[in-house]
């Protein structure tokens, strides 16, 4: 089977209203940074207004928390408002290579003070084995966070938040889960230093549970947490430890854990609104059982 056959080739093509939806908030925040350099008094009503509104909440939302960078894998605890793209490179037993362009990151908003959505755009993905190659799409992911309780570096330096996570099976057939997973999960942070140098931990704890066929995609518990340095004013570099513990499933009762050493750069002013991060990460499968051997990581965001 190739990628026209699991139809890949030809959705890429088109535009999806996510897409357009993405390019039109993009179109907003240029039509504002140059209402900005260019000394105009944006009006009331509109979308100027709106978009007035929206970032005054979200940046009294960003200031009342720690100011750390988003881990390669670790899902942080902050809330962040940013587009992101994700590229990884797999290699897993029995020669068979996966790549992940996107990974089923997307766009990330703080529409209240303490919550955050991310729209996932689904992954698309290329899966190389001896056999041969086939391509398609991931499922979609949808996660929401709700800030508990958090503090800046002036005033404690921590944050605690729950998400809620939702995979639904929209991919190929050759990729999908063929059912809805969800994923509740608690996150917290603990940081020490300032917003120019110091360190922190990030760490979350969740568990996915299919809504049906339980017997193929069991239910994992998954541990991820990262430990962060800031140096240099934009030098992020981290180790991360990927725990997952296997419920039902075909791998019932194994454990995995992976080890990530990544290093994040930024954030890197574009406009006085946007700013960019890049990063990667190289990660390695520990145990002595495994689903995959390493993994490469790429990840850039522009964050807003």
């Amino acid at each position: 089977m190739n990628s026209r056959q699991t139809g890949g080739a030809h959705a890429g093509a088109e535009w999806s209203p996510r897409a357009r939806s993405v390019v039109v908030l993009a179109l907003m925040l240029f039509g504002q940074q140059v209402l900005a350099a260019d000394g105009a008094a944006p009006e009331q009503g509109g979308v100027a207004g709106f978009l007035d509104a929206w970032f005054a909440t979200s940046d009294a939302a960003k200031e009342a928390q720690p100011h750390w960078m988003t881990p390669v894998v670790t899902v942080t605890p902050r809330l962040e408002q940013e587009y992101r793209y994700d590229q990884t490179w797999q290699n897993r037993p029995k020669s068979v290579d996966i790549t992940s362009y996107g990974g089923g990151k997307g766009l990330e908003l703080i529409p209240t003070a303490n919550t955050e959505l991310i729209i996932g755009e689904p992954a698309y993905q290329t899966r190389n084995t001896p056999k041969g190659s086939v391509s398609g799409w991931a499922d979609e992911t949808l996660l929401l966070k709700y800030r508990v309780l958090s503090a800046n570096e002036e005033h404690g330096n921590y944050i605690v938040t729950g998400f809620l996570g939702v995979s639904v099976p929209s991919g190929s057939d050759v990729f999908t889960n063929h059912d809805t997973i969800v994923t509740p999960t608690i996150a917290a942070g603990k940081g020490w230093g300032t917003r120019a140098a110091g360190f922190d931990v990030q760490s979350t704890l969740g568990v996915a549970i299919p809504t049906g066929d339980k017997r193929t995609l069991g239910m994992p518990i998954l541990w991820n947490t990262a430990l962060q340095a800031h140096i240099l004013e934009k030098l992020w570099p981290e180790i991360e430890v990927n725990y997952t513990y296997y419920k039902d499933g075909p791998n019932d009762g194994k454990k995995q854990v992976a080890v990530t050493g990544g290093l994040v750069l930024g954030r890197f002013e574009v406009t006085p609104r946007v700013k960019l991060i890049v990063g990667g990460g190289y990660q390695k499968a520990v145990s002595s059982f495994y689903t995959f051997n390493h993994t490469w990581l790429l990840t850039a965001r522009a964050a807003f």
